[in-house]
């Protein structure tokens, strides 16, 4: 069931406005942004979904209230949650991407030549439907014959998965309500299992500022499944303290010394990702080094720059 706002409450988003996003309490961000449009605003079966025009930041993806993407700065995302696993890997040939219904990492994953498949795991098709329907730079990947689309739940997704992926990407929302299970120990043994032998799984894994305790329950739990296990980041200023990081799960490849930078050149232009950003970004804050056991960052642990 979709349900229309009416005029009047769409006329309620086209002004100066305030995004607040809650963290770990008791701490909060807001975010100031100038609409000059309200594109679209609706009520999907899963949440409420808007697509705004700013002033500064091009289109916006807002879901339940919260700023999911920006045309000014969702490269800095998307190219590295799927570039770092897939030059890491050195023939990633079919991907899962579980959520990412805006189309981002599809993107960039069919830039990759050696891809001959791409699931595409969302539980929400207006999602798909809408970044379609308005987001042409970001959508762009989901017309390649290359990828096919489930509408489904991506923790149940995985379970019938056995042996089958190259990669898997959580390109996921925070864990609140439908996306908590994504954050939890039997999904990442699940996709341990839907992995091949030599198998990567990035995640989607918040920020280093506000979501300490997460990433540390996380890495605890995700090291004692994968062999080689880290954490790294991307700036990304739309989002709460304008990082986000991911978890770097692997059975085999390590992404400082197995990254193929000649397969760059046929990516073509690129906005964030270089060979340089790759490596850097697994160099963390010596806070979060010390928050971090060592044995949970077995990849961090062996930058070199």
């Amino acid at each position: 069931m979709v349900e229309e706002f009416t005029e009047d409450e769409l006329r309620l988003t086209t002004m100066d406005l305030w995004f607040e996003e809650k963290l770990e309490p008791p701490v909060g961000t807001t975010f100031r942004v100038l609409v000059n449009k309200t594109i679209e605003r609706f009520r999907s079966e899963y949440q409420e979904i808007a697509v705004l025009e700013t002033e500064k930041l091009g289109k916006m993806l807002i879901l339940d209230g919260v700023i999911m993407l920006s045309e000014f700065d969702e490269f800095a995302y998307h190219e590295m949650i799927v570039h770092v696993p897939l030059l890491t890997h050195p023939n990633p040939k079919k991907v899962l991407v579980i959520g990412g219904g805006d189309g981002g990492s599809i993107r960039e994953i069919v830039k990759h030549k050696t891809i001959e498949e791409v699931h595409l795991c969302e539980i929400d098709p207006a999602v798909v439907e809408v970044s379609k329907k308005h987001l042409p730079t970001l959508s762009s990947g989901f017309y390649d014959p290359r990828v096919k689309v489930f509408y489904e739940d991506g923790a149940q997704f995985v379970k019938n998965k056995k042996n089958e992926y190259d990669i898997i990407i959580v390109d996921s929302t925070d864990p609140v309500g439908a996306a908590v299970v994504l954050f939890e120990e039997p999904f990442y043994r699940d996709m341990y299992n839907a992995l091949k032998f030599d198998g990567i799984v990035v995640s989607q894994c918040e920020s280093i500022y506000y979501h300490q305790i997460l990433i540390k329950r996380m890495l605890e739990f995700i090291s004692n499944i994968f062999e080689l296990t880290g954490y790294y980041y991307s700036l990304v200023p739309t989002y709460p303290s304008g990082t986000i990081g991911f978890a770097f799960c692997s059975k085999k490849y390590h992404p400082l010394k197995d990254l193929d930078e000649s397969r760059i050149s046929e990516l073509g232009k690129l906005r964030y990702y270089n060979p340089q950003i790759h490596k850097a970004s697994f160099c963390l804050p010596a806070f979060i080094k010390e928050m971090l056991p060592a044995h949970l960052l077995h990849i961090n642990n062996d930058l070199e720059i």
